[in-house]
Parts: C-alpha cells; structure tokens; sequence
C-alpha cells in the first residue's frame, strides 16, 4: 500500500482502511490510493462534491443489511420499524428543504427519479419536448439509445445561437407546434438561472406537464440562490449529490396529490424493488446538514466562487459559452484561446497536472462527443474545501499554465506540485 495514504487522515478513515487490509488487502489498496487521489487533486467537475464524514459512514453502516421493499407502514417484509422511520425522516426533511408537499426519497439515482416520473405522466409514444444533450440537456431527457428516447416521441427545443442562451419566445412557438404532453427543463450544463414561471406558462398554454430536473442546481435551489420551480413544475427530480452534497441517489418531488400518488407506484414497484435503506439513512443526514444556516453560506460561496473563477478564466483569453455564468458551473470554449486544444487533450492535460475537470461539448460544436471543444467547470468540491474567490484566480492560472503548454511534462509535473500545496492548505472535510 502507498505510504502517502498513511498520512491523508483527512480523507482516509484509517479504521475502515485498517479492517480492509486484514479483510481483502487489493481492495483496501485500491480505496486507499483513490483516498490520497481525492486529498490531493482539485475537483472541477461540475456534478461532484466531497461528502462530510457523518454522511459517508452512513452509506456504510448497518443500513445495507435489511430489505425493505415497500414504503413505511406498508412494508413486504418484517423486521422495518427503524427503516420505515428513517426514511420518513428523509421526507419530511427534503419537503421541508424545498417547500414542497411530497418526496419520494428512494430513487437509487437521477436516471430512476426520471423514469418514474415519465412513468407517471405519460403513456409510450407521448410526445416530449426538451433541451438536446448537445446542447446541454441530460441523456434521461430524450437521448435515443436511453429510455426516454426509446419509449417516447422526443422533440427538441434549443438554445439561441447568437446568446447561446434559453429563447423563451422560440420555445413556446415550438411547443404549438409540437403539442407535447410534457416539458422538461433543468440540464446538465446550462450556467444561467432558469426562469420557471415562464416555462410553466407554456407548458399551461399547451395543456402539458412541466418537469424540472434540477439534479445540478438542487442544492442552490434549496440554499434560496437560484429561483425554485416550486411552485410552477407539476413533478421536481433532481440527484442528491452535486451542489446538494450528499448521498449518491436521486429524489423526485411534486405539490400535486395525484401525482405523488402515481410516481409512488412508479418508483415500487414501477421500476425498482428494495430500497437501498442506507443511502436512504443517507440521504436524512445529509438533508439536516443542507437545513442548517451555514449551507445557505455555502450556497453563495459556490455561486460567488464560480463568478470569480468565471472572470478569471476570461481574463486568461478564454470564451465562456452565454457569457458567464449564474450559478456553479461555466462551459469554457476553448476554441478562442486555442484553435487546435480540445477538450480531450485539456481533460488529460489537466489530470496529470492533479486538476480534475471534464470535456464537454459546445452549442454546435463541430468536434464529436468523446473530443469536443470546451471544458465544464464547476465550483461546488473546491467550495466544500474552502477556497474562496481569491484562490479562483490562483487555480484559473494553473488551469492556464497547463493547456497554454501544450500538456508539457515539465509544467505539467510543476502544476502538480502546486495544487498539491495548494490541497493541504484546502484539506478535506472531516
């Protein structure tokens, strides 16, 4: 096992590490590099976020041991009193937490709270309207191979190609058109804030259903600094993780009875049996951290941190796609600063120099999916850690030392060395 993971406490628990090497010594190996991986490398990827310790020892406790097929009071097996409390408790703290009447906390991810809610408002061959994943949607939202490109009549709506913004007026003359019994929006690489009255008006002048993932922006939306789609969606998904900060697991929500009623059924026994009771025990914890005041703080911090970063990047000769961003995350256009970088080459780039992001297409970009033209960013990990806005100028220059290089070893190795110094200033949350 590596040295360095002895002394990455931060990250590490030794208790867990020290049971595994006795247990299944390749495994606690393999956790214990990835430990020091996560203590030491910057987190840019827009949908991830590090835990607090109370919420990752929930995932892996006795939790796991029992099924509980069912919902509490209605179980299919015996043995559930404390189940059924806990995950009474997960509702009521994400109704509080986003002010709505219902939730349904048992989705295992953000992919199964949409299908379940698909489930419950529409029937096989309905006709939906939503954001491509080209242009920022998310593959549960119409991709074709998927679920929802398989099963139902996906129509397309898409961003302004002059602002690369939502055109609110193109969309409700497309929704005429196409007539769709439902409206998705909420993506997974949109920077700006997302205006839900105006989309509920067009689901209403259509008679459709309005949808809002919000799995990105679902902990911004709880903390009051982005706006809610309560009370304009008729159904809410989102994931618990990302700016939320919790559990990996998905959430559905809804003010309506009817609806509640149906994606119950959707979720069990629709399309998934056992609930997975500590992510469930999980996802409670993690709700109570996010009901406290100081997440609010921390909302803010993401969105400032991401304004700063924003800035600084543009200082550096890069184009942000929309111009900036609203909320955690910005799609950087590398294409200005570099004609021949692609978002591929960045990726790896960067990695090796311990900077963690993801490629990612563009509004019409002319790369395909797996090389692209842009980077996404976001600020929700580096904030868990504590960086401010000042250290977002630090790491919009290291982000440009390594792709302004070319992916040099050398400047590559020195990166890796500073963010280094840089995380042990930042550790890890305990």
């Amino acid at each position: 096992m590596s040295t360095t993971a002895n002394t990455s406490s931060d990250a590490i628990s030794r208790s867990m590490i020290e049971l595994l090497e006795k247990a299944d010594p390749t495994v606690a190996n393999i956790m214990s590099e990835e430990g020091v991986r996560q203590a030491t490398t910057l987190e840019l990827i827009a949908s991830e976020n590090h835990v607090s310790s109370a919420v990752m020892h929930t995932m892996g406790s006795w939790m796991t041991n029992k099924y509980a097929e069912g919902y509490p009071g209605a179980r299919y097996y015996g043995g559930c009193e404390y189940y059924d409390q806990v995950e009474n408790l997960a509702r009521d703290r994400a109704k509080e937490l986003f002010n709505c009447g219902f939730a349904n906390v048992q989705p295992h991810c953000g992919a199964n709270a949409n299908i379940a809610a698909f489930m419950a408002l529409l029937s096989p061959g309905d006709r939906v309207l939503s954001l491509p994943i080209k242009s920022g949607g998310h593959l549960s939202h119409g991709l074709k191979p998927n679920f929802s490109g398989t099963f139902f009549e996906i129509h397309d709506y898409d961003l302004d190609p002059e602002t690369e913004l939502l055109d609110y007026d193109a969309i409700e003359k497309l929704a005429h058109e196409v007539r769709p019994q439902l409206i998705i929006c909420g993506y997974s690489a949109y920077p700006r804030t997302i205006d839900f009255a105006r989309f509920r008006a067009i689901a209403d002048s259509v008679d459709a259903y309005l949808m809002a993932d919000i799995a990105h922006i679902a902990g911004l939306v709880a903390a009051g600094v982005h706006p809610s789609p309560f009370p304009h969606a008729h159904v809410v998904t989102t994931t618990t993780h990302k700016t939320l900060r919790g559990p990996r697991g998905g959430l559905v929500l809804s003010d309506d009875e009817e609806i509640a009623k149906k994606v119950d059924r959707k979720v069990f026994p629709g399309s998934q049996g056992g609930p997975l009771m500590h992510m469930v025990a999980a996802k409670a914890v993690a709700f109570h951290e996010a009901l406290q005041p100081s997440f609010k703080t921390y909302s803010q911090a993401v969105v400032d941190n991401a304004k700063a970063l924003a800035e600084a990047l543009v200082g550096h000769g890069y184009r942000l796609c929309s111009g900036g961003t609203d909320n955690h995350l910005m799609l950087v256009d590398l294409q200005p600063r570099d004609a021949e970088l692609t978002g591929a080459d960045a990726e790896q780039w960067l990695e090796s120099a311990g900077i963690i992001t993801n490629k990612n297409g563009i509004p019409n970009d002319p790369r395909p999916p797996r090389v692209t033209s842009g980077l996404r960013l976001g600020t929700p990990a580096l904030t868990t850690r504590g960086l401010g806005p000042s250290e977002m100028v630090e790491v919009a220059a290291l982000l440009d030392r390594v792709m302004g290089s070319g992916g040099d070893e050398s400047t590559c190795a020195a990166v890796r060395e500073e963010v280094r110094a840089l995380c042990e200033r930042f550790p890890l949350p305990h």
